[in-house]
């Protein structure tokens, strides 16, 4: 009776030292390389060589156990389940850490690591019946049958699903960008689910759309193709300014605001284009560039008030809005 034990015992040790030392070293070097993939497999078998150690002595225990050859087998059957399953867990693990290393090309949304998961589980589920002798055919033409009856009660639930698959793959949105919809909603996007997209706003509340409603939705990205946007002010100035003067002081303060205000592009040459006589001012257009969309917000805050100041310094007048009235005699 000491043996089983005895094995028992050696295999966890054996999974600790592995574990705690092996990978443990296999860790330190890894944080050296510059491939990011081996920490993703190194922490994926995180916890699991020691449970996989004691499974491995219970193994070899119930060799030397006296018991009756069906039991036996039925044990190691349930080994080898238990296997198969941790392995799935770990193959689930790496291929969702491996998703998060390549934003750029694999959206690391909640439906599309789901979705993996389901895919790797249902694998494993497949292979756990074929290690029980199970025929998985029937199954599978069932599930087809079923999935039909399925797929007619959850038409909502599916068109919100495939409509999520669809955002993703055609890259019209990534989470992180900052978009408007046709209808008003905007903000950052927080994570696309199965069934809805997650939109962070401005003020910090979180608002919900559904996934076939934002896919038939004009929407606005402005992280695409790049996050940098031109910001326009519109400014008026009396009939009797100096216009060269007023397009010299314009650029001026808008070099400097674009230089000294974070979220500015310094590199940027600021540029005004007059383009209306108005009813009692000139009016013209002053183009900025920030480095994303919620920047234009103190850009803007900061120019209106240093264009004040200075056009009060250099007398240049923004008139209020007048009406001169004629009135004839008779």
């Amino acid at each position: 009776m000491i043996t089983p034990i005895i094995l028992i015992l050696a295999g966890g040790i054996c999974g600790f030292v592995i574990e705690k030392i092996f990978l443990s070293r296999l860790r330190a070097f890894a944080l050296k390389t510059k491939w990011r993939g081996d920490e993703v497999i190194i922490e994926s078998l995180q916890h699991v060589i020691i449970f996989w150690g004691v499974v491995g002595g219970i193994y070899g225990a119930i060799h030397t156990v006296g018991m009756a050859p069906s039991f036996r087998q039925l044990l190691q059957k349930a080994l080898i389940i238990i296997l198969i399953v941790s392995a799935t867990i770990i193959a689930a693990r790496m291929i969702v850490g491996f998703i998060n290393l390549r934003r750029d090309i694999l959206p690391a949304t909640s439906i599309f690591k789901n979705f993996i998961k389901i895919i790797v589980f249902t694998l494993g589920f497949l292979i756990v019946l074929q290690t029980l002798g199970i025929s998985i055919t029937p199954l599978i033409t069932a599930l087809g049958v079923g999935g039909l009856a399925v797929a007619l009660a959850l038409q909502d639930t599916l068109s919100n699903l495939f409509a999520g698959i669809h955002i993703i793959i055609s890259k019209q949105l990534r989470p992180g960008d900052y978009i408007r919809l046709d209808t008003g909603e905007e903000g950052y996007v927080m994570d696309v689910s199965w069934r809805n997209t997650k939109i962070r706003a401005i003020p910090n509340n979180i608002v919900v759309i559904p996934n076939a409603k934002l896919a038939s939705s004009i929407i606005t990205n402005y992280h695409m193709p790049v996050k940098e946007l031109s910001v326009r002010v519109q400014v008026g100035v009396s009939y009797d300014s100096d216009l060269e003067k007023v397009e010299r002081v314009t650029v001026e303060v808008a070099r400097e605001v674009m230089k000294e205000v974070p979220g500015g592009v310094p590199d940027f040459e600021p540029f005004i284009r007059y383009h209306t006589f108005g009813d009692f001012s000139i009016n013209f257009t002053v183009i900025m560039r920030v480095k994303e969309f919620t920047d234009k917000y103190l850009i803007t805050h900061e120019f209106i008030k240093r264009l004040h100041k200075r056009y009060k310094k250099e007398g240049i007048e923004i008139p209020f809005p007048i009406r001169t009235i004629y009135m004839e005699k008779g």
